[in-house]
């Protein structure tokens, strides 16, 4: 039998009982360890290229489809993934092809975030695992969808929040658990980066070699504009939720789960776009509050501070700490006793006590490998992987939520986690959830 078939209730008894243990007790499919897994990497910008590349090199691993809407983007992927495998993907302009191939085990999605969701539900519907990259959503609502579709489609759906799968990440966790800061109380993510001003383009004629009207999927029609179009995405609303969603869901994640909380009770929030004055659509300053009732967190985003920097690449993979009073994307943990200061795709951890001698440090390294290997482990055991989606879309509404809270300008929103949504405010439950467009609608029944 494929692996991708599903098991007969009479196939079910004939295996029996121990076979079935060693798989995740609601999976209905059977993989032998060995098996080759067949991938299609959808979405190959600079970040789909890179991903999709390193997954190919894993042991019995195939990528048989290149997709993305515009075909200049795969030039260069073939010739990457054929060192790795020895033949070129196919490419396509419509994913939708790769999933009817049911030789396809797994999806890659690499999108734009707009897209994040239906393509990963309608690959859950086609029989398909999937790997998201962060944010999962582009809003709350879509993100319960994914969640709803893996556990009814009974698909394994790792989010791409690699510290998940960093050794570094959990020793921290386990020192704070342990106590030796005291009483964590208060919990501050930056997202303090560089950048400069953004000025958008004309519009232009669509280019022979785009879908543009798959590129805007559920987002507004518009004329093509390049402005609107691969990295430039990230500065409107339409396909994005800024730097907090795009980037900051890593530091989000981090905390919450060291945190070990799932939902604010309350949040609230400032931002604008005075600092560069220029034509994006998102905050280029933000500040939110996250009230869990028993510890306060909050989120500081810039994007023009030129002398913050990202932990640098030789940092991220060697036995170094980056600088952390100018490091752009660091979480600080504070208890009663101490502090520790966290980097996230590396960097370490560096805790210091109410003296402010440091008591504990401990290098990282950024866990990409570790993460796709997870991932790969996870179909063929069928146990849900170390960034399983319903984590990462919990992570993904503290970043939306606190966007809804900033557009409102600093109301106090209070959430409900029975509905995932805001108490007694429609603004804000108007925020939950976007408007979509014929075919490009996610069904309220997944």
């Amino acid at each position: 039998m494929k692996r991708r078939d599903f098991l007969t209730t009479s196939t079910k008894a004939a295996l029996g009982t121990a076979a079935f243990m060693a798989t995740n007790p609601q999976s209905s499919r059977a993989y032998a360890a060995n098996d080759k897994i067949v991938f299609a990497q959808i979405g190959l910008g600079g970040r789909g290229k890179s991903v999709g590349r390193e997954f190919s090199r894993l042991d019995n691993v195939e990528m048989k489809y290149a997709c993305d809407v515009d075909l200049n983007q795969a030039k260069g992927f073939g010739d990457q993934v054929k060192v790795a495998q020895g033949k070129e993907p196919r490419v396509l302009q419509d994913f939708r092809k790769a999933l009817d191939d049911k030789d396809v085990d797994a999806v890659i999605v690499s999108t734009p975030d707009h897209w994040h969701a239906l393509a990963a539900i309608w690959a859950c519907q086609a029989g398909k695992d999937v790997y998201v990259e962060k944010p999962p959503s582009h809003n709350i609502w879509e993100g319960r969808k994914m969640v709803e579709a893996a556990r009814k489609y009974d698909c394994i759906m790792q989010v791409g929040t690699q510290n998940r799968s960093a050794s570094y990440v959990r020793e921290a966790k386990q020192y704070i658990d342990e106590g030796n800061i005291g009483k964590l109380s208060y919990v501050k993510v930056f997202g303090m980066e560089p950048g400069g001003a953004y000025r958008e383009p004309q519009d232009t004629p669509t280019p022979s070699t785009v879908n543009y009207d798959m590129y805007l999927g559920a987002a507004p029609v518009r004329p093509f504009n390049r402005g609107h179009f691969h990295g430039n995405w990230h500065y409107y609303w339409a396909y994005s939720g800024g730097d907090l969603a795009d980037d900051g869901v890593h530091q989000m994640d981090i905390a919450r789960w060291i945190m070990g909380k799932d939902y604010p009770k309350f949040v609230s929030g400032y931002g604008n776009n005075e600092a560069l004055k220029d034509d994006r659509d998102v905050f280029d300053t933000q500040s939110v509050i996250y009230d869990f009732g028993d510890l306060m967190m909050t989120w500081e985003l810039t994007q023009w501070a030129r002398y913050m920097r990202k932990t640098p690449g030789e940092v991220r993979n060697s036995d170094q700490f980056p600088q952390w009073d100018i490091n752009a994307t660091r979480i600080e943990f504070y208890g009663t006793d101490g502090r520790l200061t966290l980097g996230r795709h590396g960097g370490g951890f560096k805790a210091i006590n109410h003296e402010g001698k440091v008591v504990a440090q401990q290098f990282g390294r950024m866990a990409d490998p570790e993460h796709r290997q997870n991932f790969a482990d996870s179909i063929r055991s069928r146990k849900r992987p170390n960034a399983d989606i319903e984590e990462g879309h919990r992570s993904a509404v503290l970043a939306h939520a606190g966007n809804i809270a900033t557009r409102l300008q600093g109301q106090r929103l209070e959430f409900d986690p029975a509905i995932e949504s805001f108490r007694d405010n429609d603004a804000a439950d108007a925020m939950v959830k976007r408007e979509y467009r014929d075919p490009f609608k996610i069904p309220d029944i997944v």
